[in-house]
């Protein structure tokens, strides 16, 4: 054999070596990309939940709180910018500026969610309702499932981002557009400890 055809089938050799290479790291990224997309799904099935007992909560408490409409009105209307927020986050989780919407239509409705409980406080009768009791219990069971499910959704973001970020993976990342995953932050009133009075 020539000098020239080892010299090619050495180039084509590495070659071969760089793009199966450059073929792993990708695959790498797509699957991380996909675990953090598939974590969103799980907060997505959660945070729709809650959605939906939102309006029966309202419901329920109208009949006490009628003069309270102000805030009843504010709970509805951040659901409904925390549904939208969400179904923009759903329908491509690694839009960083959707993720961000989000976070901040998440911290409004916690707002306007703890409100409405403190208010509530002042209606003996409605404190004792069975509804409302149900509800909130059941509200709170979902507001731990999302949790979970938010740790796990950013868990996942922050490997995808850790792999997108570490060398060489972060030139490939560069050529194919791979972006950084936002994290689903958690909102102020989860993250402050709860008030105990005896």
């Amino acid at each position: 054999m020539s000098p020239v055809i080892i010299t090619l089938l050495v180039l084509l050799g590495v070659a071969l070596l760089f793009a199966l290479w450059l073929m792993g790291i990708y695959n790498r990224l797509v699957v991380a990309g996909n675990r953090f997309k598939n974590a969103f799904a799980q907060i997505d099935v959660q945070l729709k939940r809650r959605y939906e007992l939102i309006p029966n909560l309202v419901e329920a408490v109208k009949g006490y709180m009628g003069h309270e409409r102000e805030t009843l009105d504010a709970v509805i209307k951040a659901r409904n910018s925390a549904m939208a927020a969400e179904q923009k986050v759903a329908a491509n989780p690694s839009d960083p500026a959707a993720m961000r919407e989000l976070n901040q239509a998440e911290a409004q409705l916690g707002g306007t969610l703890g409100r409405l409980f403190a208010l509530s406080e002042a209606y003996p009768d409605l404190k004792a309702n069975q509804n409302m009791l149900a509800l909130q219990e059941e509200l709170a069971s979902t507001e731990n499932k999302i949790a979970f499910a938010r740790q796990a959704f950013n868990d996942a973001a922050t490997d995808y981002n850790i792999r997108r970020e570490v060398f060489p993976a972060n030139k490939v990342a560069g050529m194919f557009g791979f972006k950084e995953a936002a994290l689903l932050e958690t909102a102020e009133t989860e993250r402050a400890a709860p008030k105990v009075s005896f």
